[in-house]
């Protein structure tokens, strides 16, 4: 039988003339660096030009980290980070000894796919793509870079789950804790994985879907709908979660599992997006 696992990695994978590397940074770029190459296959499947291929990556990495960042910093901590704008924007957080170069300790999935549609839309309206085939194409790949920036994640100890005295429980040291708790993030990376995997089965079968919004929609109701049941067994991320019924992940994961659920069922505005030339 499994013991706990005494959970203690340093967060630092190397270091580049000085420069720590963390490996939550390597799970990020990671998970870009896949993005990149699966969607670089689906246009090539679809005969799509890689002229229209080549500015989507700078769209779509921009979109997620911005809508990430913000989406923490507002949704998340919203108190500290408008008085401390600088800090929002910029890897660095003042103490009492001055300022420091930390990293974006914290990133918001719920932002990231809000910025993420942002970012897709204006690449749409630059490049004339259909937007219900971007984001079928995007809903296809993006299960697999999900399960990465939550390995990212268990790196570095954050997003933990609740108390646990099941055998397989992780002991987070780095926090200073001597108990086990659910490995949340590891429990989502490999759900996120099955999600791709089954979403590759799908599109073998069904690629005649794709501009439909299928897709687009799957991929939403599959990671969302866990998302906001894997929550119950999370600890709160702020201490005003403590008071609420169903926490700030739970609410933000609602429109989108409907959202979801939406273009799952070809909505009419999912049509008439399909339609647009």
């Amino acid at each position: 039988m499994l013991s706990f696992i005494n959970w203690s990695p340093d967060i630092i994978a190397f270091h580049i003339f000085g420069f720590p590397i963390r490996w939550y940074a390597l799970c990020w770029c990671t998970a870009l660096y896949l993005a990149y190459l699966n969607m670089h296959r689906l246009y090539r499947q679809q005969k799509i030009s890689d002229a229209l291929f080549e500015p989507i990556f700078v769209y779509c990495f921009l979109g997620v980290l911005i809508g990430a960042r913000l989406g923490h910093c507002l949704f998340y901590e919203p108190g500290y980070f408008l008085t401390h704008p600088v800090e929002m924007v910029l890897p660095i957080r003042r103490f009492a000894d001055g300022w420091k170069i930390v990293g974006y300790e914290g990133l918001s999935s719920h932002g990231g796919v809000i910025g993420l549609l942002i970012a897709i839309w204006l690449y749409c309206r630059k490049t004339k793509m259909n937007i219900m085939h971007v984001l079928d194409n995007m809903g296809i790949i993006t299960p697999l870079s999900a399960a990465f920036i939550r390995l990212g994640n268990l790196m570095n100890s954050e997003i933990v789950g609740n108390a646990t005295d099941l055998p397989w429980g992780f002991i987070f040291a780095r926090n200073g804790e001597d108990f086990a708790r659910h490995p949340a993030q590891l429990y989502e990376s490999i759900a996120y994985l099955l999600f791709f995997i089954a979403i590759q089965i799908v599109y073998h079968h069904k690629k005649d879907k794709v501009g439909s919004g299928y897709f687009f929609g799957l991929c939403l109701t599959c990671i969302f709908t866990f998302r906001f049941f894997i929550e119950f067994i999370k600890a709160d991320q702020v201490a005003a979660e403590a008071d609420f019924i169903i926490n700030i992940g739970q609410l933000l994961s609602l429109p989108l599992v409907a959202i979801g659920i939406y273009c799952l069922r070809g909505g009419k505005y999912c049509r008439l997006l399909a339609e647009k030339k």
